[in-house]
């Protein structure tokens, strides 16, 4: 009987790693590959579709697999690609974004669309508020930062409209496969 507890930990284990690593592959090649870069501000801003696996993996697999794929897919992005300023800021802040994604809409009654807008809604505040502070760390102004919140904003919107349209059926495809 032991065994078989162990056996299905260690399955279990297994189908963690094995996704969250899926998912932060797929968050740093989003980010690294399908963006664009603004010229509006001093920072060179970006608009990216990072946010979109990361919130798919949050919402399917939950809260720790959001936290991973997050920090550790965009804080890759900024150490890869020359933003490595921004590395430790990222790997807090979106780490920050996936947990709260996925803790909001991991319990099973939050697994509707109300949950998901007000999670990607808290994700959005928290990506606004983190990276306005991280700007006026680095650049040493609360008013630098000012310019990058639309950029941020178009990011999560692009981010929501997809990640809706989507996840009920990948909802539906990882239940039935029973991968949660």
């Amino acid at each position: 009987m032991e065994q078989v507890k162990t056996k299905k930990k260690e399955q279990r284990m297994v189908l963690f790693l094995t996704v969250t690593a899926l998912f932060t592959a797929l968050t740093y090649l989003f980010t690294a590959f399908i963006n664009v870069r603004l010229p509006v501000s001093a920072n060179g801003g970006l608009i990216h579709l990072g946010n979109v696996p990361l919130f798919i993996g949050a919402i399917l697999f939950g809260k720790k697999t959001g936290m991973i794929a997050g920090g550790i897919g965009m804080g890759l992005f900024d150490l890869l690609s020359g933003w490595t300023l921004w590395a430790p800021f990222t790997l807090i802040i979106v780490g920050l974004m996936g947990y709260v994604v996925g803790w909001m809409t991991e319990k099973e009654n939050h697994q509707n669309y109300f949950w998901y807008v007000a999670a990607i809604l808290a994700a959005c505040a928290i990506k606004v508020a983190g990276y306005y502070l991280a700007e006026a760390v680095i650049y040493g102004s609360l008013l630098a930062p000012a310019i990058s919140i639309p950029g941020n904003l178009v990011q999560i919107g692009i981010a929501a409209v997809i990640v809706l349209f989507v996840i009920g059926v990948l909802n539906t495809a990882v239940k039935k496969s029973g991968l949660q």
